[in-house]
Protein backbone atom coordinates (compact mmCIF):
# COMPACT_ATOMS: atom_id res chain seq x y z
CA UNK A 1 0.00 0.00 0.00
CA UNK A 2 1.34 3.62 -1.23
CA UNK A 3 0.68 6.88 0.71
CA UNK A 4 -1.75 7.76 -1.96
CA UNK A 5 -3.92 4.47 -1.20
CA UNK A 6 -4.73 5.19 2.44
CA UNK A 7 -8.31 6.79 3.44
CA UNK A 8 -7.17 9.93 4.83
CA UNK A 9 -8.67 12.07 7.63
CA UNK A 10 -9.70 15.42 6.62
CA UNK A 11 -6.79 17.86 7.02
CA UNK A 12 -7.64 19.56 3.87
CA UNK A 13 -6.59 23.96 4.30
CA UNK A 14 -3.68 23.03 7.42
CA UNK A 15 -0.14 23.92 7.22
CA UNK A 16 2.54 21.50 7.73
CA UNK A 17 6.34 22.02 8.04
CA UNK A 18 7.93 17.95 7.81
CA UNK A 19 11.74 18.35 8.49
CA UNK A 20 14.58 15.93 6.84
CA UNK A 21 11.85 15.70 4.02
CA UNK A 22 14.59 15.53 1.03
CA UNK A 23 13.73 11.52 1.05
CA UNK A 24 12.99 8.27 3.15
CA UNK A 25 10.39 9.23 6.03
CA UNK A 26 10.63 12.37 5.92
CA UNK A 27 9.52 12.84 2.06
CA UNK A 28 6.95 10.16 2.49
CA UNK A 29 5.32 12.03 5.15
CA UNK A 30 5.40 15.38 3.68
CA UNK A 31 3.59 13.85 0.38
CA UNK A 32 1.34 11.74 2.36
CA UNK A 33 0.24 15.36 4.46
CA UNK A 34 -0.20 17.01 0.61
CA UNK A 35 -2.13 13.94 -0.58
CA UNK A 36 -4.48 14.68 2.23
CA UNK A 37 -5.59 18.95 1.42
CA UNK A 38 -2.24 20.33 3.30
CA UNK A 39 0.16 22.92 2.64
CA UNK A 40 3.57 21.43 3.39
CA UNK A 41 7.00 22.90 3.81
CA UNK A 42 9.77 20.68 3.05
CA UNK A 43 12.78 21.99 5.35
CA UNK A 44 15.87 19.98 4.98
CA UNK A 45 19.83 20.66 4.88
CA UNK A 46 19.90 19.10 0.99
CA UNK A 47 19.10 21.87 -1.20
CA UNK A 48 19.41 19.55 -3.94
CA UNK A 49 17.59 17.02 -3.30
CA UNK A 50 14.77 19.77 -2.27
CA UNK A 51 15.40 20.80 -5.96
CA UNK A 52 14.73 17.51 -7.19
CA UNK A 53 11.29 16.43 -4.91
CA UNK A 54 9.50 19.64 -5.12
CA UNK A 55 8.47 20.03 -8.67
CA UNK A 56 6.14 16.20 -9.34
CA UNK A 57 4.64 17.04 -5.66
CA UNK A 58 3.81 21.03 -6.37
CA UNK A 59 2.80 19.88 -9.83
CA UNK A 60 0.45 17.40 -8.68
CA UNK A 61 -1.16 19.26 -6.09
CA UNK A 62 -1.39 23.22 -7.61
CA UNK A 63 -4.00 24.58 -5.05
CA UNK A 64 -1.72 24.08 -2.56
CA UNK A 65 1.63 25.77 -1.28
CA UNK A 66 4.29 23.36 -1.25
CA UNK A 67 7.35 25.40 -0.51
CA UNK A 68 11.00 23.74 0.37
CA UNK A 69 13.60 25.54 2.88
CA UNK A 70 17.24 25.25 3.04
CA UNK A 71 18.46 24.88 7.11
CA UNK A 72 20.04 23.34 9.38
CA UNK A 73 17.49 22.23 12.27
CA UNK A 74 19.24 23.23 14.90
CA UNK A 75 19.82 26.87 13.65
CA UNK A 76 16.97 28.82 15.37
CA UNK A 77 17.28 32.10 13.02
CA UNK A 78 17.46 29.48 9.99
CA UNK A 79 14.36 27.38 11.38
CA UNK A 80 12.29 30.44 12.52
CA UNK A 81 12.61 32.64 9.00
CA UNK A 82 11.79 29.57 7.06
CA UNK A 83 8.65 29.23 9.37
CA UNK A 84 8.08 33.12 9.09
CA UNK A 85 8.10 32.85 5.09
CA UNK A 86 5.44 30.07 4.91
CA UNK A 87 2.93 31.07 7.18
CA UNK A 88 3.07 34.97 5.81
CA UNK A 89 1.65 32.12 2.65
CA UNK A 90 -0.56 30.39 4.32
CA UNK A 91 -1.53 32.29 7.48
CA UNK A 92 -0.99 29.65 10.05
CA UNK A 93 1.34 26.65 10.83
CA UNK A 94 -0.55 23.69 12.08
CA UNK A 95 1.85 20.51 12.41
CA UNK A 96 5.07 20.65 12.74
CA UNK A 97 7.22 17.22 12.07
CA UNK A 98 10.78 17.36 13.43
CA UNK A 99 11.99 14.20 11.37
CA UNK A 100 15.19 14.96 10.36
CA UNK A 101 18.02 13.16 12.28
CA UNK A 102 21.17 10.70 11.60
CA UNK A 103 22.75 7.83 12.64
CA UNK A 104 26.58 7.72 14.04
CA UNK A 105 26.78 3.79 14.77
CA UNK A 106 30.09 2.73 16.20
CA UNK A 107 31.48 0.50 19.05
CA UNK A 108 30.93 2.82 22.06
CA UNK A 109 34.59 2.68 22.53
CA UNK A 110 35.89 4.21 19.10
CA UNK A 111 32.92 6.24 18.37
CA UNK A 112 34.61 9.90 17.63
CA UNK A 113 33.02 12.99 19.75
CA UNK A 114 32.52 14.62 17.01
CA UNK A 115 30.16 11.89 15.56
CA UNK A 116 28.46 12.04 19.21
CA UNK A 117 28.27 15.60 19.34
CA UNK A 118 26.73 15.78 15.07
CA UNK A 119 23.89 13.11 16.55
CA UNK A 120 23.09 15.06 19.48
CA UNK A 121 22.97 18.40 17.42
CA UNK A 122 20.61 16.95 14.87
CA UNK A 123 18.42 14.31 16.98
CA UNK A 124 17.62 16.31 20.04
CA UNK A 125 19.06 19.80 19.55
CA UNK A 126 17.25 20.20 16.44
CA UNK A 127 14.04 18.59 17.29
CA UNK A 128 13.87 21.04 20.15
CA UNK A 129 14.68 24.09 18.17
CA UNK A 130 11.80 23.17 15.72
CA UNK A 131 9.22 22.25 18.45
CA UNK A 132 10.29 25.39 20.13
CA UNK A 133 10.02 27.69 16.95
CA UNK A 134 6.38 25.61 15.98
CA UNK A 135 5.02 25.97 19.40
CA UNK A 136 5.82 29.97 19.45
CA UNK A 137 3.66 30.31 16.29
CA UNK A 138 1.04 27.98 17.92
CA UNK A 139 0.46 29.25 20.99
CA UNK A 140 -0.62 32.46 19.56
CA UNK A 141 -3.20 31.12 17.33
CA UNK A 142 -5.54 28.00 17.57
CA UNK A 143 -2.85 25.11 19.09
CA UNK A 144 -1.74 22.72 16.85
CA UNK A 145 0.46 19.53 16.74
CA UNK A 146 3.84 18.60 16.95
CA UNK A 147 5.29 15.10 16.41
CA UNK A 148 8.97 14.34 16.87
CA UNK A 149 10.55 11.35 15.75
CA UNK A 150 12.27 9.18 18.31
CA UNK A 151 12.69 5.74 17.60
CA UNK A 152 12.55 1.62 18.70
CA UNK A 153 15.42 2.28 19.97
CA UNK A 154 14.34 5.16 22.02
CA UNK A 155 12.91 2.68 23.98
CA UNK A 156 15.24 -0.77 23.66
CA UNK A 157 18.62 -0.49 22.89
CA UNK A 158 21.06 -1.91 20.66
CA UNK A 159 24.91 -2.94 20.56
CA UNK A 160 27.29 0.31 18.84
CA UNK A 161 24.34 2.59 18.80
CA UNK A 162 25.32 4.53 21.89
CA UNK A 163 24.56 8.02 20.16
CA UNK A 164 21.29 7.30 17.98
CA UNK A 165 19.57 5.53 21.66
CA UNK A 166 20.67 8.01 23.37
CA UNK A 167 19.30 10.61 21.59
CA UNK A 168 16.19 9.00 20.54
CA UNK A 169 15.22 8.35 24.45
CA UNK A 170 15.87 11.87 24.94
CA UNK A 171 13.72 12.81 22.40
CA UNK A 172 11.15 10.37 24.05
CA UNK A 173 11.03 12.07 26.89
CA UNK A 174 11.34 16.19 25.93
CA UNK A 175 8.20 15.05 24.06
CA UNK A 176 6.41 13.86 27.29
CA UNK A 177 7.63 17.45 28.88
CA UNK A 178 6.61 19.85 25.91
CA UNK A 179 3.31 17.58 25.97
CA UNK A 180 2.58 18.20 29.48
CA UNK A 181 4.07 21.88 29.13
CA UNK A 182 1.70 23.29 26.27
CA UNK A 183 -1.27 21.55 26.79
CA UNK A 184 -2.59 24.59 27.69
CA UNK A 185 -1.83 26.11 24.63
CA UNK A 186 -3.86 23.89 22.57
CA UNK A 187 -0.40 22.16 21.43
CA UNK A 188 -0.52 18.57 21.38
CA UNK A 189 3.10 17.09 21.06
CA UNK A 190 3.78 13.03 20.27
CA UNK A 191 6.67 11.13 19.17
CA UNK A 192 6.78 8.65 16.11
CA UNK A 193 9.11 6.02 16.96
CA UNK A 194 9.83 3.86 13.95
CA UNK A 195 11.43 0.09 13.48
CA UNK A 196 13.00 -0.52 10.68
CA UNK A 197 11.74 0.45 7.63
CA UNK A 198 12.06 -0.14 3.78
CA UNK A 199 13.75 2.90 2.75
CA UNK A 200 16.65 3.65 0.23
CA UNK A 201 18.74 4.16 2.76
CA UNK A 202 17.94 0.74 4.27
CA UNK A 203 18.20 -0.43 0.62
CA UNK A 204 21.59 0.67 -0.01
CA UNK A 205 22.67 -0.41 3.09
CA UNK A 206 21.84 -3.94 2.50
CA UNK A 207 23.19 -3.83 -0.93
CA UNK A 208 26.90 -2.64 0.59
CA UNK A 209 26.92 -5.60 2.66
CA UNK A 210 26.19 -3.41 6.00
CA UNK A 211 22.76 -4.41 6.78
CA UNK A 212 21.18 -8.12 6.55
CA UNK A 213 17.61 -7.76 5.99
CA UNK A 214 16.42 -10.72 5.80
CA UNK A 215 17.96 -11.17 9.19
CA UNK A 216 16.07 -8.40 10.30
CA UNK A 217 12.77 -9.64 8.95
CA UNK A 218 13.67 -12.87 11.09
CA UNK A 219 13.78 -10.77 14.16
CA UNK A 220 10.93 -8.97 13.90
CA UNK A 221 7.97 -11.07 14.83
CA UNK A 222 5.86 -9.67 11.69
CA UNK A 223 8.65 -11.01 10.00
CA UNK A 224 8.08 -7.98 7.72
CA UNK A 225 9.87 -4.85 7.66
CA UNK A 226 8.07 -1.34 8.11
CA UNK A 227 6.96 0.63 4.98
CA UNK A 228 7.58 4.61 4.77
CA UNK A 229 3.72 4.55 4.68
CA UNK A 230 3.27 3.35 7.66
CA UNK A 231 4.93 5.83 9.43
CA UNK A 232 3.44 8.35 7.56
CA UNK A 233 -0.31 6.68 8.02
CA UNK A 234 0.87 7.09 11.78
CA UNK A 235 1.87 10.91 11.27
CA UNK A 236 -1.74 11.48 9.67
CA UNK A 237 -3.59 10.19 12.02
CA UNK A 238 -1.73 12.01 15.32
CA UNK A 239 -2.27 15.17 13.28
CA UNK A 240 -5.64 14.90 12.94
CA UNK A 241 -9.06 15.33 15.45
CA UNK A 242 -9.32 11.72 15.64
CA UNK A 243 -6.91 11.81 18.03
CA UNK A 244 -7.71 14.44 20.09
CA UNK A 245 -6.96 13.33 23.08
CA UNK A 246 -3.79 11.35 22.31
CA UNK A 247 -0.88 13.89 23.39
CA UNK A 248 2.53 13.13 25.26
CA UNK A 249 2.66 9.40 23.78
CA UNK A 250 5.58 7.49 22.09
CA UNK A 251 3.97 5.52 19.14
CA UNK A 252 5.84 2.69 18.32
CA UNK A 253 5.65 1.47 14.45
CA UNK A 254 8.26 -1.90 14.67
CA UNK A 255 6.66 -4.85 14.00
CA UNK A 256 6.32 -6.25 17.38
CA UNK A 257 10.34 -5.98 17.70
CA UNK A 258 10.39 -4.01 21.33
CA UNK A 259 7.64 -6.39 22.35
CA UNK A 260 9.46 -9.74 21.83
CA UNK A 261 11.77 -9.67 24.89
CA UNK A 262 13.10 -12.84 24.05
CA UNK A 263 14.49 -11.81 20.19
CA UNK A 264 18.43 -10.71 19.98
CA UNK A 265 19.41 -7.72 17.97
CA UNK A 266 21.18 -8.62 15.10
CA UNK A 267 24.19 -6.72 14.62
Amino acid sequence: MTTEAASYPDLRGRSVCVTGAARGLGLAMATAFAHAGCHVLLLDIDGGELDRVRPPLAARHPDRVIATATAPVNDEDAVAAALADFTARTGELSVMVGNAGLSANAPSLDLELGRWQAALDTNLTGVFVCARAAARLMRDGDGGVILTTSSMYGVTAGPERAAYCATKAAVASLTKVLAVEWAPHGIRVNALAPGYVETDLVAGLAAAGRLDTAALRRRTPRGVLGRPADIAHLALFLASDVSANITGQVMVSDGGWTADGYAVTPG
